[in-house]
């Protein structure tokens, strides 16, 4: 499978978006195919994201899309695959999901009964996966296999990957090296302006590596709209799909 250029949709708004889910909402970064303008919001809910102004072609959001009915160590296919891609350290930034009966838990304790019991070799739950089943029980409830011909699952850290000439970014984008090396991979691909908008928008529930993602995104959805973008799995074989119908893919 290849992605085709979405002429039908992008073409008459001439908007992509990349989004990052952070503390309290999401961030948007939307740029313009033809006039190369950039535009940054946040909203609070996930509905938002379906509803904006531009009515973005494209959109890569970096959150999961597709959780799986059983959950396997290692998480889904693509998910492995791309930490073979990334290696060590870099691959550890890629969460294995929790199983999509998990995302209706409230509580950590029967996320990970719900997690464990979803197969026979299913394992537990982190903490920090459990904190994203909100926004992941929220995009769950958005999503439809119509919809993710125009809204796909991202990872940063590909983007930054295939930025970076097929190599991953060594240092941390939680370290001042790793942050001045995406910020300038980002500069040199259409953001210009990228280490005025991180000191500006980074406040107490908006880090830079959230600005940072989210414009990574935002990069990987041009080049899906352009067909040059690249998935795990590679776009040569299926993607297995969830018991919802969704594609279990992650773009870059």
């Amino acid at each position: 499978m290849s992605v085709r250029p979405m002429t039908d949709i992008a073409e008459s708004t001439g908007w992509m978006a990349g989004v990052d889910g952070f503390r309290n909402g999401w961030i948007v970064v939307l740029w313009h195919l033809s006039t190369g303008t950039v535009r940054r919001r946040t909203v609070n809910a996930v509905e938002a994201l379906f509803d904006l102004p531009e009515a973005p072609g494209m959109m890569g959001i970096d959150m999961v899309i597709g959780c799986p009915e059983r959950a396997e160590p290692g998480g889904r296919a693509c998910d492995r695959a791309a930490r073979q891609l990334l290696g060590h350290p870099r691959g550890a930034s890629v969460f294995s999901p929790p199983a999509y009966d998990a995302l209706q838990a409230d509580t950590y304790s029967e996320a990970l009964r719900l997690n464990r019991a979803s197969g026979p070799d299913a394992p537990g739950l982190s903490k920090q996966a459990f904190h994203l089943v909100p926004k992941l029980r929220a995009l769950a409830e958005q999503m439809t296999p119509q919809r993710q011909q125009h809204v796909r699952e991202v990872h940063p850290e590909l983007s930054f990957y295939a930025m970076n000439g097929d190599a991953p970014v060594e240092a941390s984008k939680h370290d001042e090296a790793g942050r001045t090396t995406r910020m300038r991979l980002l500069k040199d691909d259409g953001f210009p302006d990228i280490e005025d908008v991180v000191a500006s928008l980074s406040t107490a529930g908006l880090g830079r590596d959230d600005v940072l993602d989210a414009h990574a995104a935002c990069w990987t959805a041009r080049r899906m709209h352009e067909g040059t973008a690249e998935r795990c799995p590679p776009t040569t074989e299926a993607a297995p799909k969830s018991a919802q119908g969704l594609r279990m893919e992650i773009w870059r």
